[in-house]
């Protein structure tokens, strides 16, 4: 008798071990492909290679090129460039350095055929050393949200910025510090902002798509891109 439990109570432990060892296996499993989800739905885009302009549409013809791994002012300079494809939530990573004087932006969500009223621009300008900063200042929502702080670099630096979108939230990381930090529903009346000034645009910005295109604007003086990657949300 006390052979007979002896080898039915080994039998269970060796069945024990068994399905403990499938379950593992199983869990284990779920993990990786859990993890090779989450790794494919974060993956960061690189929107451009350091090598040419395969992926970019450029509004103005020789307005744009490729030098030394930068996105530079081309023999004749101005206009719009578009990254292909049309993008809502994302994360967009960049460097960029400006000339003296430099006035530019970086467009989102926006229509390249009509980019001032069809879209959002987080501007670039050459706002080093201001003490008052206002709405067109480095790191704005372009006429609609001035910066927190500024904290743009010299003319002839690179500059680093983080553009957060999430459907109507929108934050803009810039050398290290927040400067906007905006909820898109807050305006809900055309050409007007939530603290009653005005606008440029002719519906609300709530009532704007929330996709569209990215684009990199030259407005009269020098501006250089580089290290430019996008992570949707």
């Amino acid at each position: 008798m006390h052979v007979a439990l002896l080898c039915s109570i080994t039998v269970l432990i060796k069945f024990m071990k068994k399905q403990i060892l499938i379950s593992l296996v199983i869990f284990v499993l779920l993990i990786c492909f859990s993890a090779s989800v989450l790794g494919e739905g974060a993956k960061t885009v690189q929107l451009f290679n350091g090598k040419d302009l395969n992926n970019w549409i450029q509004q103005k013809q020789d307005g744009w090129t490729v030098d030394k791994g930068m996105i530079a002012p081309g023999d004749k300079p101005g206009g719009y460039i578009w990254a292909n494809g049309n993008y809502d939530d994302f994360e967009l990573e960049m460097d960029f350095k400006i000339s003296k004087g430099c006035n530019s932006g970086v467009f989102f969500r926006a229509d390249p055929n009509n980019p001032v009223q069809g879209g959002f621009e987080i501007q670039i300008l050459d706002s080093y050393g201001k003490s008052k900063i206002g709405k067109h200042d480095c790191g704005a929502l372009y006429d609609a949200s001035a910066p927190i702080s500024n904290n743009s670099k010299p003319a002839g630096e690179w500059n680093h910025m983080k553009l957060i979108v999430n459907d109507a939230y929108v934050k803009v990381v810039l050398n290290g510090a927040l400067v906007t930090n905006v909820n898109l529903d807050q305006w809900i009346v055309a050409q007007e902002n939530p603290d009653g000034t005005g606008n440029k645009f002719r519906k609300a910005l709530k009532d704007l798509p929330r996709t569209g295109s990215i684009g990199l604007q030259y407005h009269g003086k020098p501006v250089w891109f580089k290290n430019i990657q996008l992570k949707a949300i």
